[in-house]
């Protein structure tokens, strides 16, 4: 082989391959490229639109002199079309092998891939999406993107602009830089082609935790900045598909940041867990800094909704509101008396719509959907040098779950809001104290280094929220740790709160202990067996 030169920083474009799937853009893309001169090879349905579009195009199996054949698995797979992507026009022996074998140059490779993600979604069968894993694409797209010194490749409809614009400024003719911008973006979006389809196959094998973990993302949105303002981010869709803030519609508003996103994803995760109530209530959570501000339950929304605020409305200003159901005109008008960052639903009633937009601010999102809080899932966090991977949090239970402890056991009411409490609890910063009753969280303690400073501050809280009415006090409330108490101080802190029922996952050495103190405060206990910490 003979010394490479150095790649020419312009190289003409003479020769196209296009074969898409998603044919946004692509009449006007053909159109430019046959007024500028340009041979089209092309496939099936792609080679179709540009015909109509008046864009004359040669076959691939015409420029091959090989057809299509395996129901088209087999058309692009040829040395003919790899050799003229692959060849270096900078070596010898390699125009010499393009001279002897016929192998014409092509210098643009239009290709967006098989639509895997989309029919995944879509519930199709196993076969289906099998038939959706393109093959020749991401050999077309691969070979192109590592021959970018010589050869252009596009697979973002959104970058044929970019294209055009480079031809039209260096008399048809593409940049060095665009030609390497162009083949990063190749390389990621096969990357995450390739991630999306190892997923699907490694939960249809119940894989649980692979040797190599892909993840696969599609830049949505870049943001304005991070957590902090001096730290930059982005959002990113893929994966499973689950309904949520990331592919939620945003209706009206100003953009989202990066902590209005993770907010808003805790409480429409939370809200979540109240959608298959065996009541069928209506569920809102109000969130702050990934906790609840409040939860609650109503036989209407309105209801839900100030019951919610009810708990610490103080710290509701400027939080996020989440609802199980589509948002009434009653409860928007109760939402926009106090300012609210963000508000997510998985549909808005017309009325209702007419009244949020008189807060031209205020977020609104919708979901379209509800997600399934026990459907299965992986949750990752980074850290240093690598990324922490587990099962998401979708343990769910129920009154035959519960294990009874204490001598008195708890009434059917106070198994309803037990249930009700350690639901929330699971969506509160570990240590996570919960103080409800009917329905409601009257006080939140979350994310203290002591369980006796989480259940002091949940007490403390649903004291200041208690009604004059209620004399301040806290009578048949039950209280939910979403770990074990280590000790009896933690419990009775719940206790001198007013707590007269208690449900936690119960697991400690002194279990034995707590019991006895819980029995002898008079207060019923129930064991779960579950634990959920949140960090």
């Amino acid at each position: 082989m003979t010394s490479p030169a150095s790649p020419p920083p312009l190289t003409p474009i003479r020769r196209a391959l296009i074969s898409v799937s998603d044919k946004s853009g692509l009449a006007p893309l053909g159109k430019f490229l046959s007024d500028s001169g340009v041979e089209i090879l092309s496939t099936g349905g792609s080679a179709r639109a540009l015909v109509e579009a008046g864009v004359p195009v040669i076959e691939v199996a015409s420029h091959t002199g090989f057809p299509e054949i395996m129901d088209g698995r087999v058309k692009t797979l040829h040395p003919k079309i790899h050799g003229g992507i692959l060849a270096r026009r900078d070596l010898a022996d390699h125009r010499a092998a393009m001279g002897e074998y016929d192998i014409a140059p092509i210098d643009l490779v239009v290709v967006n891939l098989y639509p895997f993600e989309a029919t995944l979604a879509s519930g199709a069968d196993a076969e289906t999406c099998i038939e959706n894993i393109d093959i020749g694409g991401p050999a077309m797209v691969r070979a192109a993107a590592k021959n970018h010194a010589f050869v252009t490749v596009v697979t973002d409809p959104a970058d044929y602009e970019s294209v055009i614009s480079e031809m039209r400024a260096h008399d048809g003719a593409a940049g060095a830089d665009l030609r390497t911008r162009l083949a990063a973006t190749a390389f990621a979006h096969t990357a995450a082609y390739d991630a999306a389809i190892s997923m699907w196959m490694q939960g249809r094998q119940e894989q649980r935790f692979p040797e190599r973990l892909s993840v696969p993302g599609q830049l949505r949105q870049t943001l304005r900045y991070g957590e902090n303002p001096h730290q930059h981010a982005a959002l990113y869709t893929g994966g499973v598909t689950r309904p949520g803030v990331a592919t939620a519609e945003q209706i009206q508003g100003k953009a989202l940041s990066y902590n209005n996103l993770n907010d808003t994803d805790a409480a429409f995760e939370a809200v979540a867990e109240f959608e298959a109530t065996d009541s069928g209530q209506a569920a809102v959570a109000i969130i702050k800094h990934a906790n609840p501000c409040g939860i609650a339950l109503g036989a209407t929304q309105a209801e839900a909704y100030a019951k919610a605020l009810a708990c610490d409305p103080l710290s509701a200003y400027g939080g996020i509101v989440a609802l199980n159901r589509p948002l009434d005109a009653a409860t928007a008008s109760q939402i926009i008396k106090l300012f609210t960052e963000v508000v997510i639903a998985p549909d808005i009633e017309p009325q209702a719509r007419a009244i949020l937009a008189g807060k031209n601010n205020l977020r609104v999102l919708v979901t379209g959907a509800m997600p399934d809080p026990g459907a299965p899932g992986l949750s990752i966090k980074s850290l240093a040098g690598g990324l922490l991977v587990q099962s998401r949090d979708n343990g769910r239970l129920g009154p035959d779950d519960l294990k009874i402890v204490t001598k008195r056991a708890p009434s059917e009411t106070e198994i309803e809001d037990l249930l009700f409490a350690f639901r929330v609890a699971k969506h509160v910063k570990s240590n996570a104290i919960v103080l409800a009753r009917n329905g409601a969280t009257l006080g939140v303690g979350a994310g203290q280094m002591s369980r006796v400073d989480s259940t002091r501050i949940a007490a403390w809280k649903a004291r200041e929220a208690a009604k004059p009415a209620d004399g301040g006090g806290l009578d048949g409330v039950v209280a939910a740790s979403d770990a074990f108490f280590p000790f009896t101080d933690g419990l009775m802190a719940a206790v001198e709160a007013g707590a007269r029922a208690v449900i936690q996952p119960g697991g400690s050495l002194r279990d034995k202990e707590v019991i006895a103190a819980a029995d002898e405060a008079g207060v019923a206990m129930v064991f779960t067996g579950m634990r959920h910490f949140r960090h």
